[in-house]
């Protein structure tokens, strides 16, 4: 199958990077210098700088265009897609089939670790396209198939901006160690590690297990937990998720 993306962006790059193994990739983007540095990175992908009037009559297009430049976008766009798959936060399906004509339609919201073909992606749209939506993005990572946009709106929140919050996670993490007095290299090598590990144990365990499985009465764990505590980071994680699920819906008003 070929997969046309549109945009040449961080997205699409990531995609391209997890996707290109398996698919054949087309780049449709209106920035030559990024195209190019594509082109260079994956001699295998096919790439063009957008046109006027570009066809997509029976293309199979990800849509990895910024939200505020769909409508600009989208006056280029000819033709009928056979599916539209759109990464664009906030967007609804109303308003990508009032821009683009296509048989069928599906948002989705993969992540940057797609690169690493460890996305975690939530689609929804057409029931139709179900199946492909799910195989095509089940080969950069996870798939969840969710019911309603506003589940894929939340989920945009979570999934989609997660990786910078727990990076900013991961920094505090070696930073504090540093502070302690541990070399950098040490600190950020432990995170990496930490990670890795956690992850695995996040596939059988609740989050609550693994905290209290570590805590014991009194400890180290019970000492730094108190702190995060009197920090009010819990508080300030679940606002986050709901300070990027609101801005998700207000991008999807504009």
């Amino acid at each position: 199958m070929k997969l046309t993306l549109i945009g040449n962006g961080m997205m699409a790059e990531a995609l391209t990077a997890g996707l290109v193994n398996k698919y054949e990739i087309e780049v449709i983007g209106r920035s030559p210098a990024k195209l190019q540095r594509m082109q260079q990175k994956f001699p295998q992908i096919q790439i063009r700088v957008m046109s006027d009037k570009e066809d997509i009559t029976n293309k199979n297009i990800i849509f990895c265009v910024k939200p505020y430049a769909l409508q600009s976008v989208s006056l280029r766009l000819d033709g009928t897609a056979n599916t539209l798959y759109s990464i664009l936060a906030g967007t609804t399906l109303e308003f990508l089939k009032r821009q683009i004509k296509a048989k069928h339609y599906i948002r989705t919201m993969p992540n940057v670790a797609a690169s690493k073909q460890k996305s975690m992606t939530t689609i929804t749209g057409d029931k139709e396209a179900q199946n492909e939506a799910v195989e095509i993005f089940s080969s950069i990572g996870r798939t969840l198939w969710v019911n309603t946009e506003n589940q894929l709106d939340i989920a945009t929140a979570l999934a989609g901006s997660g990786p910078a919050f727990l990076a900013l996670v991961a920094e505090a993490l070696a930073d504090g160690a540093v502070k302690a007095g541990l070399e950098r290299s040490y600190s950020v090598e432990l995170v990496r590690g930490l990670f890795e590990g956690t992850s695995a144990l996040l596939e059988d365990n609740h989050p609550a297990i693994i905290k209290d499985s570590v805590m014991s009465p009194g400890g180290t764990t019970a000492q730094g937990i108190a702190k995060l505590e009197e920090g009010a980071v819990r508080d300030a994680f679940i606002k986050a998720i709901e300070a990027a699920y609101l801005k998700a819906l207000e991008v999807g008003k504009k």
